[in-house]
């Protein structure tokens, strides 16, 4: 019996999940969780084989508990409505062994879930086409300049908070805008979120 742990933080769906996957003759659902938080405490406590997991959740993402539950030995599965390829590397960075979108097929979950217990990694067709096609162009300065933009500092304060001069840091935004091909700050933490590239 392949046992399974659902975190999904819209209560209809979590309820539809589990009673569709109880129907299934080698699956048992042994617990649901609203928020990452509560997964991998649940996780940790029932010892399941799979936890299918959504990405937009309170307390903690999917991505969060995903990170959080690597090496463990139940293997995590993400089920998103989000196609977006900073997401998914993220995920394949936490080591998650499945990545579908809600729109799949009812049966085609099912499928996924036992091909991983064989071992196999399953992923979205649509994801594997433009991964490679959208790495995130930005360093680790740039995106920590970029994060800093996002959280409404201005060039001082982030010139204070990273050691640099200011010239440095506007030095540092007008080459995040010109990688990103926007023109003003708005617009690159907006495209950057869109990506799923913040952390």
């Amino acid at each position: 019996m392949i046992r399974i742990v659902i975190a999904e933080d819209q209560r209809m769906l979590l309820g539809a999940l589990g009673s569709l996957l109880s129907l299934e003759d080698d699956m048992e659902v042994v617990g649901q969780a609203s928020n990452g938080l509560e997964a991998i405490s649940l996780v940790k406590k029932l010892q399941p084989d799979i936890c299918i997991m959504d990405i937009e959740m309170p307390e903690k993402t999917g991505l969060e508990a995903a990170e959080e539950l690597k090496g463990c030995d139940c293997k995590v599965i993400i089920l998103t409505t989000f196609a977006r390829s900073g997401y998914f590397q993220r995920a394949l960075k936490a080591g998650v062994k499945g990545y579908l979108l809600k729109d799949s097929p009812s049966e085609e979950l099912a499928r996924s879930i036992r091909l991983v217990i064989e071992g196999r990694r399953i992923y979205a067709p649509e994801l594997m086409d433009d991964v490679y096609s959208e790495e995130n162009p930005l360093t680790d300065r740039e995106l920590e300049v970029l994060g800093l933009v996002a959280d409404g500092k201005n060039t001082k304060e982030i010139a204070d908070e990273l050691s640099l001069k200011a010239g440095t840091v506007r030095n540092y935004i007008s080459t995040i805008l010109d990688k990103l091909g926007v023109t003003n700050r708005i617009e690159a933490i907006t495209q950057y979120k869109e990506k799923g590239w913040f952390k």
